[in-house]
């Protein structure tokens, strides 16, 4: 489980630098930017509701690390 998300954290890392590299060479003339900042927010409503359902599932513990 955690090689997915670790996986999937990647992937919405390099559609983020993408996003930043085909800003740089469109100039905003293209919608390459745009598309590739809509992955991203793609992959993270994935990530997260897949960690939400891991955890449902009880693949996933919670460490209790923010409990008093």
């Amino acid at each position: 489980m955690h090689l997915i998300v670790i996986l999937a954290f990647l992937g919405i890392v390099a559609s983020l630098g993408s996003a930043l590299v085909y800003l740089m060479q469109d100039r905003g003339t293209t919608n390459r930017t745009v598309n590739a900042l809509t992955v991203r927010v793609g992959l993270s409503i994935a990530l997260f509701l897949f960690v939400l359902f891991a955890h449902y599932m009880g693949w996933l513990q919670s460490s209790g690390f923010a409990q008093r």
